[in-house]
Parts: C-alpha cells; structure tokens; sequence
C-alpha cells in the first residue's frame, strides 16, 4: 500500500514538473517572440524613417518594386497568350514625330494640309516637321517654305529615303560628309530622325548658300552641281515647290497636283529622248559629284 501511495507521488511531482518545465518554455518563446517581433517593429520603423530622409532610396525602393511588379505582370501574360501586353512599351509615344495640325497657326496648318495631300502622307508627322520647319527657319534666317521645299523635292517627306550615292533622310544629306554634325544628335544614324535630319539639313542649305554668294547658286552646290553645266533642273523645281507653298502659307490656292518640273531647252534634248527637266516631286537629282561637294 505505501508503495503504491509513494509511486502515486511520485508520478504527480513528475507532472507537475513537468507542467512547470511546459509553462517556463512557453513563457520563454513568447518572450523571444515578443522581443523579436519589437526588433524587426523596430528595424522597420528606423529603415521607414531612414527612408524618409532620402528621396533617391525611396526612388530606387519604388523602381525596384515596379520593375518586380512588371516583370510578374509579363510573365503572366505570356502564359496568358497576350503579347500586346508582353511588349507593350508605354513610352514609345515620346519617340513619336507628329503633333496635332490643329494646335498650328494658320499659315502652318494650311501648309501641313497642302503637303499631305500633295505627297499622301499623314498630317501628323508632317505637322511636326513644318513646325520645326518654321522654328529653325527663324533661327537661320530662311524661308520655311524653302526649307519644307528642299524636302519635298529631295525625298517626298521619306525620312527613310537614300539616293544612289548615299545621301539620306528628308533633306538627302550625305552623312559620310557631315558626320561631325551628327555628333550633336548622337551619331549618323540620325540621318533617320526627321527633325536631326531637317537641322543638319538647314545648316548644310546655310553653309552652301554663304560659300556661294546666292539662294540660286546655294541650291546649285547644295545638290552637288556647282561645278556641272546642268543642275538637271533641280533648283528650278525646289524653287518652284517653294513659290507653291508661299502662297499656301500666304492663303492662296493652290491645286496640290501642280507640277514643278521645269521644261529643259529644247537643244538640250536629244530627238525621242524626254527632257532632262521633267521630274516628279521627290525624284533624285543626286550625282556621283556630289560626293565631293559640300553638299
């Protein structure tokens, strides 16, 4: 009998010491807990006001963060089969050459309209090239109408264009000549934005104009002739184009499919041959000269 009264005991000290071994554990990870929940509060709150104190780590958090985001977002839609979103560039609207014709003065907008009728393209981009047009014509002391003239008859507003002895861009300029001013845009494959291509262009048209005393004989070494008997007719139809778009600009009316070709003399031609003149707008007046010219 005492020795089951003495085994009883000794069972329950166990418990209970066990019970007090429980609970000293419990209360010891719930204080461990507690103390690490305030250190990693603590560490939050300090990185939160560190933070706070600096506007280029906020920066670099926030992009960290949306560039996460955006990179889950994507892969998501390529499971999904939605490429649209996959590549979708939101800011390629800032590469964009083109503006609303609406928001030009008069004269401007009529003329954007006249030259998108005349060489079909859209109103748009062209829009922006005769603001640039008017804006750098200012500063050079040159008729925008001339300057958008050049162009229509170098390359029919094709800012991709390239002539047979590698001028380029809307105002056919050669890039492998004027390499140095594209240095300011970045380098020559500028030659493909219309509106790097435009002021190199213009400052080319100054260059050739003050070398040769004249608008005339400017035009003639700025596509490379003046040195040759014949321009082939080329300033005839850029002064031609630019007397149309002076009267656009000035309210006149003029039929968009006028021509500005202008007839060579008739000794010049040979018997069933066309005349050395007649060219549509944009048609390529360049010759291997023109390498070695300032154009």
């Amino acid at each position: 009998m005492k020795a089951m009264d003495a085994l009883r005991s000794a069972r329950q000290a166990a418990g209970r010491s066990l019970g007090v071994f429980a609970r000293d554990v419990g209360h010891g990870l719930l204080e461990l807990g507690h103390n690490t929940l305030a250190l990693v509060g603590l560490a939050v709150v300090a990185a939160t006001v560190f933070a706070a104190g600096r506007a280029d780590l906020r920066h670099q958090i926030e992009v960290v963060a949306f560039d996460w985001l955006q990179t889950r977002h994507e892969e998501r839609s390529l499971r999904d089969g939605n490429l649209l979103v996959a590549v979708a560039e939101p800011d390629a609207i800032a590469r964009a050459t083109a503006v609303d014709p609406q928001t030009l003065p008069r004269e401007q907008a009529a003329v954007t309209s006249w030259i998108s009728r005349r060489y079909k393209v859209a109103p748009e981009p062209i829009a922006r090239l005769v603001q640039e047009a008017w804006d750098i014509g200012t500063k050079a002391g040159l008729d925008p109408t001339l300057i958008l003239a050049i162009m229509a008859v170098e390359s029919s507003f094709n800012p991709f264009a390239q002539s047979s002895v590698g001028a380029q861009g809307l105002m056919q300029v050669l890039t492998r000549v004027h390499t140095d001013k594209y240095e300011a845009f970045g380098g020559v494959h500028a030659a493909f934005d219309p509106v790097a291509n435009l002021r190199v262009g213009v400052q080319v048209l100054k260059e050739c104009i003050r070398r040769a005393g004249s608008l005339h004989d400017g035009l003639r070494f700025y596509v490379g002739a003046a040195l040759l008997e014949t321009d082939n007719g080329y300033v005839g139809r850029v002064l031609a184009e630019h007397g149309f778009l002076r009267s656009v600009a000035d309210g006149g009316r003029v039929p968009t499919n006028v021509s500005n070709a202008a007839p060579a003399p008739r000794e010049a031609a040979a018997p069933g041959a066309p005349a050395s003149g007649q060219a549509t707008p944009g048609s390529d007046p360049a010759t291997p000269e023109r390498v070695a010219l300032a154009r």
